[in-house]
């Protein structure tokens, strides 16, 4: 039975969908780093492509993604312009295939149909992808209509992200994204019928107001829509670094321990659903493509969280995207008039980022792996036996107190997560990175 420990629960960790994380990027990389790292893709090379759409109808008050409100109409033909550019840019020196490609945001569905349209006609004609590549994209449940499922099918997208959060009215109101179950459930008949299949939903725990009781009736709300995936992810309360998340009240939000027991209690729900547990906050079912990679072995973690993708390098496109190769990562722009100056100028709009070294690479393989299969041996990641018992034998302070708690089991060279400790996943995770002498309080909870 999972047991709650305050001190471990309210700790700052990162989510590590890269490592190093984000907060290590310096100015100190830029495009000409980044170009040469896609000059040095491979033609064998398999490519996720992620493009960003920094645009909302309506702003969440508690979204940590880099967009704003559309306003004008001629904002998005403007931006969908510089996107354009930046793939012809990326796409003309590329090697390698094209595997997945990714909408995310902000909004996809805050462009138009043509604009979709426009920007997936500009990744065919710029790279080569293969016949069996994924097209998937987040959805704002709020703008999306028939004609746009239609559309999304008819161009590949198979695989879309409802952002749901909670069906619960009085804490939708809280958080300024009001949505009724009955338009998420039209969106999803409407998806079907389009012929798009596969499903997730993004849920939230740990938002104002909530309480067991709303996350229950969620879940059985949730329940039948039958989803192919769930994101549960626990909502991260940044008001210093995030303006917008001011507009919460500190005092609606549930404290560590409410904030535990909601998310043990949506991890039992999804269970008894037959979902599978994938890492620390997504569930699929068990012929899904993520829960299969989870069960081989095989899952990933990058920017878009857990994932089946097994690309040798993540590009990102458009403001704020993030770039991942074995040896570095990059970040675009974040402001999207600076970001289409520079792409309009025949630039890359990079900024910053941070070169990864072997170490590097070799530490956010320990943190993926425990992140994704609950256990790593570094031996087995291709450590030399002295290296490895030495890193283990550094990070056994920090892991000290996961393992005089039962939370973890330690050997020489690597560990086990315990089923108690699974909640507190992160907490062994940041045992291995050497950036993390102190946390403050720039990251999410724990739990």
């Amino acid at each position: 039975m999972a047991v709650f420990h305050a001190d471990l629960a309210a700790r700052s960790v990162p989510r590590y969908t890269s490592y190093p994380t984000a907060a290590e990027f310096t100015e100190t990389v830029g495009a000409a780093e980044h170009r040469a790292a896609l000059d040095a893709l491979r033609p064998s090379d398999r490519i996720s492509l992620y493009l960003h759409i920094p645009y909302c109808h309506e702003i969440c008050w508690y979204c940590g993604c880099n967009t704003g409100p559309v306003g004008r109409a001629s904002r998005l033909d403007i931006y969908v312009e510089a996107l354009v550019a930046e793939i012809g840019m990326v796409a003309g020196g590329a090697r390698g295939k094209v595997s997945h490609v990714h909408f995310g945001g902000g909004s996809p569905n805050a462009l138009s149909l043509a604009q979709f349209e426009r920007v997936v006609a500009a990744i065919r004609d710029g790279f080569r992808l293969t016949p069996d590549a994924e097209w998937a994209a987040e959805l704002d449940p709020r703008h999306l209509d028939a004609d746009f499922c239609r559309m999304l099918a008819a161009n590949g997208v198979s695989r879309v992200s409802l952002g749901a959060q909670t069906f619960d009215l009085g804490i939708q109101a809280k958080i300024n994204r009001l949505q009724p179950f009955r338009m998420v459930a039209r969106c999803v008949e409407d998806l079907r019928r389009a012929g798009i299949a596969h499903i997730n939903l993004d849920l939230m725990y740990g938002l104002p107001g909530q309480t067991l009781d709303t996350i229950a009736r969620t879940i059985t709300l949730a329940r039948d829509l039958a989803p192919d995936r769930v994101a549960m992810f626990g909502y991260a309360h940044l008001p210093r670094m995030l303006p917008r998340q001011r507009m919460i009240e500190d005092d609606q939000l549930p404290d560590a321990e409410a904030r535990f027991w909601q998310s043990i209690l949506s991890r039992d729900l999804w269970l008894e659903e037959g979902l599978r547990p994938i890492g620390f906050d997504h569930y699929a079912r068990p012929d899904d493509k993520l829960a299969l990679a989870a069960a081989n072995g095989k899952l990933r973690r990058n920017f878009q969280g857990f994932t089946d993708d097994d690309a040798d390098a993540v590009i990102g496109l458009g403001a704020s995207s993030i770039s991942l190769f074995p040896g570095l990562i990059t970040q675009t722009e974040k402001h999207v008039g600076r970001y289409r100056m520079k792409v309009q100028n025949g630039c890359l709009g990079t900024t910053r980022g941070i070169r990864r070294s072997v170490d590097d690479q070799r530490r956010g393989a320990v943190i993926e792996r425990l992140l994704c299969d609950g256990r790593v041996d570094l031996i087995e990641l291709g450590w030399p036996p002295a290296i490895a018992a030495q890193v283990m034998a550094d990070a056994a302070p920090k892991l000290a107190p996961m393992q005089e708690r039962g939370l973890i089991r330690r050997h020489d060279t690597g560990l086990v997560i315990l089923p108690d400790g699974e909640p507190y996943a992160r907490l062994a995770a940041v045992a291995f990175d050497t950036f993390r002498a102190v946390a403050g309080d720039r990251f999410s909870k724990a739990v």
